[in-house]
């Protein structure tokens, strides 16, 4: 009997398992290879990666992908921290149609992200007209179309998936534990020091780090608002694989390897630093 049951449960798997390898494993393994062909794919080399480093162009588009991933995740984070840990003060209904609404809202990004910042703060956008009839001339100040652009439109849909991450992490923390600690004479600011957040910083850390491959893949909405005026990892892959002038789909693959090799690299900094913090706190 329960060897049946065994093999039904690889049979309900396997749709599942083929769905993933047809989708990621296979095209993941094709690329990887496409990666290393030189000449039309009669040879293989590493020629490739030695023009992808070698090309101060394409160090700048990896560094600015960095960049914004970081920025845009340290930003996200802290305003999920504080948002997130005020949503459990919340009614529970409240609560519930906050946590709706943010899993809605991560998943609005791309180009309908892009196409709602350009109808509020773009040139003649809705928000950017109504402060000129004030006096205020908010171009002067934010370019919707320049770094500055590019963090908020990331930030937008960073906020509400830490939300969703770090929300379940308060839970953790037991009203038993602030009535005791209160009891032995600490104040809310050393509960939080010795308590609260070593108990959460695993889901922080954990948190960051999906913050940041979630920015640095991110294609669509910064194709959208700067189309290939700025120097981004991403952009740069879409122009080689589908280029109006020239397509060069094995070097895009090895900037596509790179690309992914910095957000494992970014998760496993992550990871240790925090590891390194957890110990010092204990």
């Amino acid at each position: 009997m329960k060897q049946k049951i065994a093999w039904f449960a690889v049979a309900a798997l396997l749709p599942f398992v083929v769905l993933v390898s047809a989708f990621e494993l296979v095209p993941l393994i094709r690329m990887v290879i496409d990666s290393f062909q030189y000449d039309g794919g009669q040879a293989y080399s590493l020629n490739h990666y030695v023009s992808a480093f070698a090309n101060a162009y394409y160090r700048k588009g990896m560094i600015n992908s960095l960049l914004i991933s970081l920025y845009s995740s340290l930003i996200g984070i802290v305003i999920a921290l504080f948002s997130s840990y005020s949503i459990t003060k919340m009614p529970k209904k409240i609560q519930t149609a906050m946590i709706t609404f943010s899993n809605m809202t991560s998943n609005f990004s791309g180009i309908p992200l892009a196409f709602g910042y350009i109808i509020l703060l773009g040139t003649s956008g809705i928000i950017t007209l109504l402060a000129q009839e004030a006096g205020w001339n908010i171009q002067s100040s934010f370019d919707l179309y320049s770094w500055s652009g590019l963090i908020a439109s990331y930030v937008y849909f960073q906020v509400p998936l830490a939300i969703l991450l770090l929300y379940p992490t308060y839970a953790g923390i037991q009203r038993s534990w602030r009535e005791s600690a209160a009891l032995l004479g600490a104040s809310p600011l050393q509960f939080w020091r010795y308590i609260g957040i070593p108990v959460i910083l695993p889901s922080i850390a954990g948190t960051f780090s999906i913050l940041i491959a979630n920015a640095m893949g991110a294609y669509a909405t910064a194709y959208a608002l700067v189309g290939g005026s700025y120097n981004l990892l991403p952009i740069r892959i879409g122009a080689l694989m589908s280029g109006d002038v020239v397509s060069q789909p094995h070097l895009g693959s090895a900037l596509a390897v790179i690309l992914g090799l910095m957000m494992i690299g970014a998760m496993w900094i992550n990871e240790r630093m925090m590891r390194r913090v957890r110990r010092d706190l204990r």
